[in-house]
C-alpha cells in the first residue's frame, strides 16, 4: 500500500492529503510518514500541486536539496510571514559584517602590537610598513578597506 519503500504506511504528502500512497509517489521519498510536520508546513505555503511540480522539473538526484530548501523557505516563512528567510540572510549578513569588522580591528591591533615591538622607539605611521599604513588610512575600517565584500555588494550581484 505505502509509496515509501517499507510498505506499511503512506508518505506524509498522501497522509496529510488523505489518498492512496502509490509505489511511485514523487513525495514518498522526501516526505517520509514519520515527519509529516515538514510536509504539512511545505503544503501550507507553497501547496502540494505547486511541489509536485516543481519537483517533477528537477533532475532526480536534486530533489532532496530541494526539498530541503523548500521546507527551509517554508519554516521560515510561517515565523516571518513578511520577509521570510530573505530576514534570517539579512541578520546574517549583519553578523558577518560586524565579525569582520572586529577582525579588522584586531587585526590593526596585532599590526600596531608588532610595530611597536619592533621599532619602539618610532611610530606606528613611521614605519613604512604598508599593511599597517593600509589600516589607518581606513579610519573606520569598513569591510572594502580590507577586501571583503560587503553583505549588501553580494546580495546585489545574486539578485541582479
Amino acid at each position: 500500500m505505502g509509496g515509501n519503500g517499507n510498505g506499511n504506511s503512506p508518505c506524509a504528502s498522501c497522509k496529510l492529503l488523505r489518498r492512496r500512497c502509490a509505489k511511485d509517489c514523487i513525495f514518498a521519498p522526501y516526505f517520509p510518514s514519520d515527519d509529516p510536520q515538514k510536509f504539512a508546513i511545505v503544503h501550507k505555503v507553497f501547496g502540494a500541486s505547486n511541489i509536485g511540480k516543481m519537483l517533477q522539473e528537477i533532475p532526480v538526484h536534486q530533489r532532496a536539496d530541494a526539498v530541503s530548501s523548500l521546507a527551509y523557505e517554508a519554516t521560515a516563512r510561517v515565523r516571518d510571514p513578511v520577509y521570510g528567510c530573505v530576514g534570517a540572510i539579512s541578520y546574517l549578513q549583519s553578523q558577518v559584517s560586524q565579525l569582520q569588522m572586529q577582525l579588522a580591528l584586531a587585526h590593526a591591533e596585532i599590526l600596531s602590537i608588532q610595530m611597536q615591538q619592533e621599532n619602539p622607539a618610532q611610530g606606528f605611521t613611521d614605519s613604512g610598513d604598508e599593511n599597517a599604513s593600509e589600516y589607518l588610512n581606513c579610519g573606520n575600517l569598513h569591510a572594502e578597506c580590507l577586501s571583503f565584500p560587503s553583505p549588501s555588494s553580494m546580495v546585489d550581484s545574486q539578485f541582479s
